[in-house]
């Protein structure tokens, strides 16, 4: 009983991360009214993403712990990755974009769908690589979310913005999730500096960013992630 338990932890956790996404994914339609603590919609989904990224580092790292690493658990994961860090951005962009004065938003808005499918062919090769370890191939779902936390908010400030400028950011990022260039992982493996200079320079660049411009500058950290990438593991490959 305690045993199976024990295996269970990790599971739990899990699905908060996959609860965090199906929240953010109801707040997602409601963009734009107040739902807590005087925030709208869109933010709401912002904080269950937050949530859910939290959850997705915890159950891998307690699995560890407790010696509860499983094939299921790995499963599951990846389930709740796709809601939280694919399909929940998609529905927020989508959102966003339906409430243009436009009427042809919300038609054209249903591109934002490309995010939940690339997003699910990033998993599902991911689950049958081995080689990704400390690398990966194409650009990380969690990443995919971060870029469109900041982006959705440039556009919910900036509701003016021409509906083929933020379609284009949707069909660059599914193609970085799916394509293969090779990007480093954004967990620190090793806490020398020298080892992981590249996560400590983008962590204090986002940090700092993130202070003094606010959310929209998400969306810039993701950006130099995909553009550190190109250089330090290219290089690596080469060599």
């Amino acid at each position: 009983m305690l045993r199976t338990i024990k295996n269970n932890i990790p599971n739990a956790i899990t699905s908060v991360n996959l609860v965090s996404g199906m929240l953010a994914i109801v707040a997602a339609f409601h963009s734009r009214e107040i739902l807590l603590w005087g925030l709208p919609g869109y933010q709401v989904a912002y904080l269950c993403i937050a949530l859910g990224a939290v959850a997705d580092f915890l159950d891998g790292l307690v699995a560890r712990l407790l010696h509860s690493v499983s094939g299921i658990g790995k499963e599951l994961d990846s389930l709740s990755d796709l809601v939280t860090f694919g399909i929940a951005p998609a529905m927020i962009v989508y959102n966003l974009l339906a409430v243009g004065h436009d009427p042809e938003y919300p038609v054209l808005g249903l591109l934002a769908l490309l995010l939940g499918l690339a997003g699910a062919l990033r998993l599902a090769r991911f689950n049958v690589d081995p080689n990704q370890a400390t690398t990966f191939t194409g650009l990380p779902i969690p990443a995919n979310a971060i870029f469109w936390i900041g982006a959705s908010q440039w556009l919910a400030d900036h509701p003016s913005m021409h509906i083929g400028v933020v379609l284009a950011g949707v069909v660059l990022f599914s193609w970085l999730m799916v394509c293969n260039l090779r990007m480093f992982s954004l967990k620190v493996h090793s806490y020398h500096p020298r080892d992981s200079w590249a996560q400590y320079l983008l962590l204090t660049f986002g940090l700092v960013s993130l202070l003094t411009i606010g959310l929209c500058s998400l969306a810039a950290t993701i950006g130099l992630y995909v553009i550190m990438s190109l250089f330090t593991v290219g290089k690596k490959t080469e060599q």
